[in-house]
């Protein structure tokens, strides 16, 4: 994977950003697809337009901007990774909230919730010929999802919301990897705590999932070192699912460890101005050609 988390996307466009490639107007995803990326990363939020949701009153992110995004990353032959929030708004780290209308539900209440509405999305992707490729269950779930009920302090009934998660993508397609993703990128000993005690309650999962940026994240020593472990460790693929600078020392890391072990990279939000491959009129600049020598490095044709 060379991917691109291009969420925002619809928004841009919505307030009249267009792209362009050697002067002619392209659909950007098509750009990506057209320099080096094979893969797009997709975030979804359960009601989004709700009034403390991520877009309210208009729903990005939701399942209706989600399907048609689908349409596009198709079209331009590219491959999908849903990245469910499991929330209205923003689920990290730092934040991961019950959507609005799972407040109330008790905890079986909530696990069955949390896997018919799994199995529910990744259905409607199927039903109109755009399925998903790989699904995240919950973004960056270091420290759990759903608070307080998913909460790390809660290891028991984590994995169970992990497992439901887990369940409603099996329920539409048992071969979807699946991937669990954390915000550790040079924190080992944390990941491996996660990992540890997730495993030994019987989660199942295909692929591991981790962000890195430098600021909070540690060298790129630390990224390494952690990446190293933990696919030694565990014997399963590791994806840099979120990074934003040491474009090309990141994948040198994670294309040569360990006996093929690392699946790829996916790239924080790279489509505005800030991101270096746009400049301010939607224009493809200098840095886009760098996706193009990474595609001949390190992607199989």
């Amino acid at each position: 994977m060379i991917g691109a988390d291009i969420s925002i996307l619809p928004q841009f466009e919505d307030r009249g950003r267009r792209y362009y490639d050697n002067g002619i107007e392209k659909d950007a995803v098509k750009i990506l697809a057209d320099h080096g990326f094979n893969y797009i990363r997709l975030r979804i939020f359960v009601n989004p337009e709700n009034e403390k949701g991520y877009s309210p009153g208009r729903g990005f992110c939701g399942l209706d901007y989600t399907l048609r995004m689908a349409r596009r990353i198709k079209d331009a032959g590219m491959k999908l990774l849903l990245n469910f929030h499991y929330s209205d708004y923003w689920a990290d780290s730092q934040q991961q909230n019950k959507p609005a209308a799972w407040t109330s539900l008790d905890f079986e209440a909530l696990r069955d919730t949390m896997k018919i509405y799994t199995a529910n999305v990744l259905r409607a992707l199927e039903a109109q010929g755009t399925p998903a490729d790989m699904v995240q269950i919950g973004n960056e779930v270091n420290h759990g999802l759903l608070w307080p009920d998913g909460h790390i302090s809660n290891p028991d009934q984590l994995a169970e919301l992990l497992k439901a998660g887990v369940e409603g993508v099996k329920m539409v397609d048992d071969k979807m990897p699946v991937m669990m993703h954390l915000a550790l990128g040079g924190q080992n000993e944390e990941a491996v705590f996660w990992y540890n005690n997730m495993i030994a309650r019987e989660v199942e999962f295909d692929i591991m999932g981790i962000s890195y940026y430098p600021r909070w994240h540690g060298t790129l020593d630390d990224l390494k070192y952690n990446l190293t472990d933990l696919v030694t460790r565990y014997r399963k693929p590791v994806n840099v699912v979120e990074y934003s600078d040491f474009r090309t020392e990141v994948h040198k890391i994670v294309f040569n460890l360990p006996e093929d072990m690392g699946k790829g990279t996916c790239i924080w939000e790279p489509i505005g101005f800030s991101g270096d491959l746009f400049d301010r009129d939607g224009n493809v600049i200098e840095g886009m050609k760098l996706y193009d020598k990474l595609r001949n490095q390190y992607l199989k044709t």
